[in-house]
This record gives structure tokens, C-alpha cells and sequence, in this order.
């Protein structure tokens, strides 16, 4: 059995409230039909219904049902970006993966909601799953890709590829793609940065090889990336070190280094004691 997957992100616009699962279900159809060869759909964050807390759902619902048929009916492993999740009185920034049977098998809730704007409940499990036979994946959400901490815990639990669904709009987009090329080079894994347009973000989508390069990218145009991941490929990296030298995953499992930062409180660094609330500016 092969291992490498063939893999879709979906740049599209968002409008908010409803109408966008019409337009992500013509998208699977177009990949259905031009890309055989893709196994697993990615949407960008938050793409379902938008980021507005009125349209959160309860999950399982009415649209985690619709998107489990979605991927009944193309027989694809879907990534259907994220939904704002009512849990109670709270909201969570939910992603969920679902196979080609209809079933959901993970979910994952956003750790780092972008304060103070996004008023979601932060989550505090990490997800990882495996696509049998070919690669093992990690979730993140937008804002989750500025935390380091965030992807390297993703490849201690067996990550190759790091799905990031995004929705960014603001000029700091620029620096996401950096972000992107470091999170794949720091941690030799694959890391797909999806980001949506209109109400759903200002696009560059990029997908990123395990040496820090661009498979492919796009621009600010509704586009359909498509990539082959390679675990055959990933795994000599990993072994014989990125660019034949730089054997960065075993230096850090060898040299069993103990930061300080993550045996005590955060706050109580000098870096960081000084700070300011989230949302005081000068």
C-alpha cells in the first residue's frame, strides 16, 4: 500500500449565516470529479457559517450530520474547516474530522481563540489522527500557529502532516506564512496553512514540505491547492536531517534539555510579568 496521500485545501469566500455548505459541497464535487486521486478535503476556518457566536451549533446537529453525508457521498475524508460548538453556556471554535464513511472520528476545539476579539472558550486536548496506511495528522486553528509549543506537541504525539484552517483578514498575514515555513522546518512535518476570503480571510493559502518549502500556494482568488504527501519522503528527512544536515528531531528527543518556562507559572517570567491585559495598547 502506498504511502502517500493525495490532499485538497479549498480556498473559498465565506459569507456569513448560511448557504456556504451549497458552495463547499460543489467544491467536493469539482474535486471529486478532476482530482480522483485526492483522499482527504480541507475547508479554512470558521467557513460552515462564519465566526458570528449566533450561528454556533451543537455538535452532533443538523450540520454535522449534512457535513457527515457530504463525505458519505464523495467518500473522501473531510476537514470541514470549524464550527463555533454550543457546550452549555459556552462556545468553542471546533474543528472535526470525518471519514469516507460519514463518520466523526476526532474533533478538536481552538487552544488559543485570538483575544480580545474572538470571545470563544479556549479548548485543552490536542488531536492527532491516522489516515491508515498513509500519513498521521495533526489540527490546529489560526491563531494556534503562532504557539511553537503548539505544533511540536502535534509531532510528539506522531504528527506528520499539521492541518492549520484559518481565517485571517488583517495585515498580519504575511508573517502566517513565515510562521508556516518555520512550524514545518522546526518539526520536519508538512504543514498546511488554509486560509479562506471575504468574510473568511484575505487568502494566500500554502501548503509546506518538511524542509520549510512551498508545495504550492495561492493568492487572494478562490483556488483549490492540491499536494501529495509522502510519508516515504518525510521519514528520510526526519532520518538523514533537513537539507542532509540538520537532524533537528532527534537533538531534541536526545539531549533531554528541562525548560524552566514549563515547570512553573508562565506569568511569572520576567518576560512576561510586566504584561499588560490582553487588549491594553499604549
Amino acid at each position: 500500500m502506498s504511502s502517500t496521500i493525495g490532499i485538497a485545501a479549498v480556498q473559498m469566500k465565506v459569507r456569513p449565516g448560511e448557504g456556504n455548505l451549497e458552495r463547499m459541497e460543489l467544491h467536493l464535487e469539482k474535486i471529486n470529479r478532476d482530482y480522483p486521486w485526492v483522499e482527504l478535503v480541507l475547508f479554512s476556518e470558521l467557513c460552515v457559517l462564519g465566526n458570528d457566536p449566533k450561528w454556533a451549533q451543537t455538535i452532533p446537529g443538523p450540520i454535522t450530520e449534512t457535513l457527515c453525508l457530504m463525505a458519505k457521498k464523495y467518500s473522501t475524508w473531510l476537514v470541514p474547516g470549524s464550527i463555533n460548538e454550543q457546550v452549555g453556556d459556552r462556545i468553542y471554535n471546533t474543528a472535526l474530522v470525518i471519514n469516507p464513511q460519514g463518520t466523526v472520528v476526532a474533533s478538536y476545539r481552538k487552544l488559543y481563540p485570538w483575544k480580545p476579539l474572538e470571545k470563544c472558550a479556549s479548548g485543552k486536548e490536542f488531536c492527532v489522527f491516522e489516515i491508515p496506511g498513509r500519513l498521521r495528522f495533526g489540527l490546529c486553528i489560526c491563531y494556534d500557529q503562532w504557539f511553537p509549543e503548539v505544533s511540536r506537541q502535534l509531532t510528539w504525539m506522531g504528527a506528520e502532516a499539521i492541518l492549520c484552517p484559518t481565517m485571517t483578514g488583517t495585515p498580519d498575514r504575511p508573517l502566517e506564512l513565515i510562521l508556516s515555513r518555520a512550524n514545518a522546518i522546526s518539526n520536519q512535518a508538512y504543514f498546511i496553512n488554509l486560509n479562506g476570503l471575504e468574510h473568511g480571510g484575505n487568502g494566500q493559502s500554502v501548503i509546506i514540505g518538511p524542509e520549510g518549502e512551498i508545495i504550492t500556494e495561492a493568492g487572494k482568488d478562490e483556488d483549490i491547492l492540491v499536494a501529495k504527501l509522502s510519508r516515504d519522503h518525510l521519514c528520510t528527512i526526519r532520518e538523514n536531517g533537513t537539507m542532509g544536515v540538520s537532524q533537528v528531531l532527534k537533538s531534541f528527543r536526545d539531549e533531554n534539555v528541562t525548560f524552566p518556562l514549563y515547570q512553573t507559572d508562565v506569568a511569572s517570567g520576567i518576560g512576561f510579568n510586566s504584561l499588560g491585559l490582553i487588549g491594553n495598547s499604549k
